[in-house]
Order: C-alpha cells, then structure tokens, then sequence
C-alpha cells in the first residue's frame, strides 16, 4: 500500500520524510551512478509511487537531476554543499599544495580521509596512471579496518570506540575474509605508536599503501593521509619518511589556522 505523507512531511509509516530522501541518495554508487526509476524503487525498498513523488522533488531542489534516458544522477547542488564542510573543503584547502607536491614525488595515488563515525571518508584524491587501480573515489565511505588511512583513523580514535570496534565481526572487502580481532589490534597499537600505518591487498590487484596522521593542536588525529600503489612499484618503507613529512607539513598548517 502507497503511504502518503502526514501533515509536517512525515509518511503514515512513521518514517521522516528527509530520512527517506537520504535512504533514496544513498543508493547511488561508483558502480551505479545512474539509475532508473524502478531501479531507485527497488534499491531504496521504497513503493514505486512514492519513490516518483520523493524523486521529482530532489530534482526540484538540485539534490537529483534527470537525465534524457529518463535515469536520475546526483545533482550539481549536492557538490556545493560539500563544498561548504569544514572538514572536507577546509582541510582539502591546506593539504592540497602537499598533497600535488607528494603525488609529484611519488606518481602514485595519494588520498587523504576524515572519520567521520565508524567508516573513513575520501575528501581528495590524486591519482597517478600505472599506479594501479582504486577501490573508492572521492566522497567514498571506506571500512576502517581495511585500509591504511583506516588504521590509522582507527588507531588514534578513542579507546572505548576502538574497543567497540574490535568487537565486531570483520571482512576485508572484496576479498571477503574475515579479519581477526588481534591481529588489527596489533596493527593499531603499530600505528599509534609509530604515527604510521601499512597496509596491502591482493583484489582487485595487489596494492600497498603507507598512511600517516594529520594532528590539531590538542594532538588530536583528524585525518590521515596516504600513498596507495600497485604492490611492487611502490616501495612502503622507503616512501615512510616522504608521507609522514606530509602529514607532519600539514599538521603545522592545520594548526595554524585553528582547525
């Protein structure tokens, strides 16, 4: 039965009419990044009708655009919002004169990430041809326990986070094996302890990467910063000293300006 909304926006179901406009957004992908109508419908779980309704008014406000196929894409409007983070424009803002000069040096990828609760963010990434490819792009959610900028987040994260994160059941994607609790414990104290994080995997194809953290005054980690490349052109260990310069160059910038 089609649900029709409430009075104040909310459907008769009882979910907040906002909250089914970000259920709709969030199923866009890398993979699928324009989808039908009947597509939104069925990856959303939300009736056809009311996807419709719901859809037509994102594309209304900027938050949808419609294509000539009839398919619906984010629109440019959620771009400028993004724009507005603190966390992402502004610390993008700083990093990136490092980041080019760190991509320059290296001609791998470089990315830097926030937390932003239990997952990593990728606000920026510069990308190096023959560096092999990349499982997320920009604005990708990233598992925390699965990359090296995630160990890194995770590693300086609060005890008792750090501790509720551990105690889930965790896969390393998209090999889909599971990851045992001590050994990324082992991995975090390493991190944490030394201010870097390693990291390899073998699918899509074998990758390495080297992280390090970018530190506020209080010493706090809010964010990190890595060089990703296809394992055996990249060098982890020699490339240490150059990300952790990185890390450190911005740190003092971040620092600077308050953040």
């Amino acid at each position: 039965m089609t649900t029709t909304p409430r009075r104040g926006g909310r459907p008769a179901s009882g979910e907040p009419l906002l909250d089914r406009a970000f259920r709709l957004l969030d199923v866009f992908s890398d993979d699928e990044t324009a989808l039908t109508l009947t597509r939104l419908s069925e990856r959303a779980r939300i009736p056809l009708s009311s996807t419709l309704r719901l859809a037509q008014h994102l594309v209304r406000l900027g938050a949808l655009e419609r294509q000539g196929d009839g398919t619906f894409t984010i629109g440019l409007r959620m771009l400028e919002y993004a724009a507005l983070a603190p966390r992402g424009h502004g610390l993008r803002a700083i990093a990136l004169p490092y980041m080019e000069d760190l991509h320059r040096a290296t001609r791998q990828h470089v990315q830097l990430a926030v937390r932003e609760n239990d997952e990593a963010v990728i606000v920026e990434r510069l990308s190096a041809p023959g560096a092999g490819r990349v499982l997320y792009h920009v604005g990708g959610r990233v598992p925390l326990h699965g990359t090296g900028l995630g160990h890194v987040l995770l590693g300086y994260s609060r005890p008792e986070f750090q501790e509720a994160y551990l105690r889930r059941e965790l896969f390393l994607e998209p090999e889909h094996t599971r990851m045992d609790s001590a050994t990324l414990r082992s991995q975090l104290d390493v991190a944490q302890k030394t201010g870097v994080a390693y990291m390899t995997r073998l699918l899509p194809e074998p990758a390495a990467s080297v992280a390090a953290p970018i530190l506020d005054r209080a010493g706090h980690c809010v964010a990190a910063i890595s060089a990703l490349g296809a394992d055996g052109s990249l060098d982890t260990r020699a490339l240490e000293p150059a990300v952790v310069a990185i890390a450190r160059a911005i740190s003092r910038d971040v620092q600077r300006s308050g953040r």
